[in-house]
């Protein structure tokens, strides 16, 4: 069969974008996927999700290919069950980051993401889990969230809104860490310089995919790098506001099967 477009690599987010509530992805969706991969093109999978909270939703979408995870961090096979690329972030300089942030803004209460396939999710006293779904840990204190290699940090602050602090943590930490708004209640810090672009051209570059032959979905604005990095960027209509504002096209949202209502335009 011919490919209907231009794109032969189709990027998409999941929480607010590929995901309904409840982490389900409709019927409608699963058929748009299936329809435009039978032409030819290929799904990736670029979540800021690491790989351990993301292999349940790929086993229920039959996913055999590669996964950006972690905002960039890893790259996972997912049909050989392997990971292809993890970057860590410095326990140390999270720590430091974490204090020269304290330091403008009072208290913030941080959580991380272990390195690794079976990688945990560890939650100091005070922070609240915004995805009450996904599997976590509560441990002592903070001391204990360095016991093992991590990829990110997440942190919530009792009184700030989430833009007013990622504004707060970029300009403290000024470089030392990426800082990044991935969703609800969700801002984070990683190595410097990774985002989900990173991670996606390293997965694309494998694949032997360009970058303006990737059409990319996203909702947050963790997805601000990808829409950069692909050819066609495509915001849900539940996006935050700086996402639209670089987006080629606003889809439908999420709830209302947005990726189904390009994907079948533009693989009719």
């Amino acid at each position: 069969m011919a490919r209907p477009s231009a794109y032969t690599l189709i990027a998409t987010d999941l929480d607010g974008t590929l995901l309904r509530h409840g982490d389900t992805i409709s019927p409608r969706s699963r058929t748009a996927l299936t329809r435009a991969t039978a032409t030819g093109a290929r799904h990736i999978v670029v979540t800021g999700r690491p790989v351990p909270q993301v292999r349940h939703l790929l086993l229920e979408l039959d996913y055999q290919g590669l996964v950006v995870c972690g905002q960039g961090a890893q790259v996972y096979d997912a049909g050989a069950n392997r990971m292809v690329s993890s970057l860590t972030l410095d326990r140390e300089l999270a720590d430091v980051a974490l204090g020269k942030i304290e330091a403008e803004v009072g208290e913030v209460f941080a959580a991380v993401n272990q390195d690794g396939m079976e990688g945990l999710m560890l939650m100091e006293p005070g922070y609240e889990m915004p995805h009450p779904t996904l599997p976590a840990v509560r441990v002592a204190n903070r001391s204990a969230l360095w016991s093992d290699p991590i990829n990110k940090v997440l942190m919530r602050h009792a009184s700030l809104s989430d833009d007013e602090l990622a504004a707060a943590a970029r300009a403290a930490t000024d470089g030392l860490v990426t800082v990044t708004m991935a969703g609800p209640g969700t801002v984070e810090l990683q190595p410097v310089g990774v985002t989900k672009s990173t991670g996606l051209a390293l997965a694309a570059e494998r694949m032997g995919i360009a970058p303006q032959s990737t059409i990319a979905f996203g909702d947050m604005p963790n997805d601000i790098p990808m829409f950069h990095w692909a050819g066609y960027g495509v915001a849900m209509a539940n996006a935050h506001e700086e996402l639209k504002a670089v987006a080629d096209e606003i889809t439908s949202s999420n709830e209302e099967d947005g990726i189904a209502v390009v994907l079948e335009r533009l693989f009719a």
